[in-house]
């Protein structure tokens, strides 16, 4: 890839990153959760990145939520990553996308039916999310790995495969 093309996408990811999704202010949050008489949920469990070793022993999961955010406006690296995880889930675990035990969400963080979503998960910007559910708690990690992947789709899908293969028990 051309150098000139690889700072320009570099720079795009940071100013997305940088400006992330329009906070909303603790004042606006506390005003808004006190006039409706209940207080914001925190996250179940705040969101970490680590991805297990497959010489882990890992419980596999009861079910799987990738979760891909954007903006409204997004560049090329932020679809990219949200197409390739899809791809990657819709090609490599068929059986267990058409039967619900791993879902992809595509959220709109900017949107405000989505402020509760963006909230659990903690999100900031453009991201990935995978959140392993067991016996009905959240396990949610935030994969930064995929943004390093996404200019070599077979790099990214191997990865991805993987990480979910490990989730699952497989």
């Amino acid at each position: 890839m051309n150098k000139k093309i690889i700072i320009l996408i570099g720079l795009i990811l940071a100013l997305v990153l940088f400006f992330g999704f329009k906070k909303t202010s603790n004042q606006e949050v506390k005003s808004s959760s006190v006039a409706s008489g209940s207080s914001p949920a925190p996250a179940t469990n705040p969101p970490k990145e680590n991805t297990p070793s497959p010489s882990q022993n890992v419980l596999p999961a009861d079910k799987i939520e990738v979760v891909h955010f954007h903006g409204t406006h997004q560049c090329w690296s932020c679809i990219t990553v949200g197409e390739y995880a899809l791809k990657t889930i819709k090609e490599r675990f068929p059986n267990e996308y058409a039967s619900g035990k791993i879902v992809f969400k595509d959220v709109n963080g900017e949107l405000k039916e989505n402020q509760e979503i963006v909230l659990k998960y903690q999100a900031r910007g453009s991201s990935l999310f995978v959140n392993t559910i067991r016996d009905d708690k959240d396990d949610i990690v935030e994969d930064t790995t995929v943004w390093r992947l996404v200019g070599n789709e077979s790099q990214f899908t191997r990865y991805f495969e993987n990480k979910l293969k490990i989730l699952l028990g497989k």
